[in-house]
């Protein structure tokens, strides 16, 4: 029995993904660098800000310096555009309620700098109640890496084996696999189903509340 649920942010609870391509595309043009369209950066995410403004960088570009330049830069414009056009995917604010009143417990553990991360929550999911939320930084890993997750589940008291992590991606489904979790995949993220499978997805779907037949 699932008593508790630890969302990723980006791609599954949130739609950022104009947000992050703006940000880094306003980046790219000051340095006279290419620019990428939004399915493009779909491709990117996932692996933290550091790992997308690598991925967005021409390939002739392996300067260290320039890449610390851009991500900082990354960090400045970003920072400033993170709730600009990022809003809740359909049906998430209605998920969220349900499992409030089923008393099943909710946390958030994502890639993106943790003060980004909490700035976007603190803005977008004020309504609900969250036991932890963890951003990248400080002494807690990258995903796949489960120690964030676990950390979660430590605070909500509850057993990985009785919690499901959801996510949009192949990193997060490694991530519940590593945490001992239920991995759960949704598919209105920045990735696609075979992405999710051949990471360990044990159930997909498609609308935010068809999440809860895995509850019944």
């Amino acid at each position: 029995m699932i008593k508790g649920v630890v969302f990723d942010l980006d791609g599954t609870l949130a739609n950022s993904i104009e947000d992050i391509a703006d940000s880094m595309n306003v980046v790219l043009a000051e340095k006279g660098f290419p620019t990428h369209d939004y399915d493009t950066y779909k491709t990117f995410v996932g692996r933290g800000l550091k790992a997308l403004v690598e991925n967005a960088l021409p390939d002739s570009v392996n300067d260290e310096s320039i890449l610390e330049a851009c991500f900082n830069r990354m960090m400045i414009v970003y920072d400033e555009n993170c709730i600009t056009k990022t809003c809740l995917y359909p049906g998430i604010a209605e998920l969220l309620t349900e499992l409030q009143k089923r008393d099943i417990k909710i946390g958030i553990f994502s890639n993106k700098a943790n003060e980004l991360t909490q700035k976007v929550v603190n803005v977008l999911l004020a309504d609900w109640t969250l036991e932890m939320v963890i951003g990248a930084g400080g002494d807690i890993p990258r995903k796949p890496n489960p120690k964030g997750a676990i950390l979660i589940s430590t605070r909500m008291r509850i057993a990985p084996e009785e919690m499901m992590y959801v996510g949009d991606s192949g990193v997060d489904m490694q991530t519940a696999e590593n945490s001992g979790m239920y991995a759960a995949g949704v598919l209105w993220g920045f990735r696609d189903m075979e992405e999710l499978l051949e990471n360990g997805a044990k159930i997909l779907v498609e609308n935010p509340m068809d999440l809860l037949n895995s509850f019944n």
